[in-house]
């Protein structure tokens, strides 16, 4: 009696131990699947085009679409910001004197030139700050305000980097896109 009580009770455990996998799979599995729902990758052929051209890392790219405009190529924000990194007509006529090239604003609604110009303006800031966190900060809240809070001791670190933001709209938005890039990084470009 006893061994069939221990037969019993083992054939119990192991099945609830094969349940809870199974389980455990299915969970993470579904998971997985609503992210890769809630992080599309569109405009693929674009976004790898600048990214190489660049040097900007294609998560990157796609966290600053999905935060500015949810891949809403047609966006036009309150404040006049256009198209997919939802770039403002007086920031694309900055980027043109740096490209030495002459566009209407409104190319701007053009994804493949709304990703080209954020993703060349992604890659100038990297190139004169070195940190995401300082790019994605000048990217929201503008290089004057940045270059603002950078000269002030308690905001940066003993490098220079910024390591707090004051503007909590700011910080927000650059906390979202880090945490986006992450998700990107981990759902596409990470080697299991």
């Amino acid at each position: 009696m006893r061994i069939k009580n221990t037969i019993v009770r083992s054939i119990v455990i192991i099945t609830i131990l094969i349940l809870s996998v199974i389980s455990g799979t299915i969970y993470q599995a579904i998971w997985h699947r609503i992210d890769l729902n809630n992080h599309p990758r569109q405009y693929t052929e674009y976004v790898e085009k600048y990214a190489a051209q660049y040097g900007v890392p294609e998560y990157i790219i796609y966290a600053v679409i999905k935060n500015e405009s949810d891949f809403a190529s047609n966006m036009l924000s309150e404040n006049g910001e256009i198209g997919l990194m939802q770039i403002s007509p007086e920031t694309f006529s900055w980027l043109l004197t740096l490209t030495k090239e002459t566009q209407d604003p409104g190319i701007l609604y053009d994804p493949e030139t709304n990703i080209r110009y954020g993703t060349y303006m992604l890659s100038y800031l990297f190139t004169e700050y070195s940190r995401w966190t300082t790019v994605f900060a000048i990217y929201d809240a503008g290089e004057e305000q940045v270059t603002e809070w950078m000269k002030r001791p308690e905001l940066v670190d003993d490098i220079g980097n910024l390591k707090k933001i004051p503007d909590e709209a700011v910080d927000e938005y650059v906390k979202s896109v880090e945490e986006t890039m992450e998700i990107y990084q981990k759902l596409y470009y990470s080697v299991y």
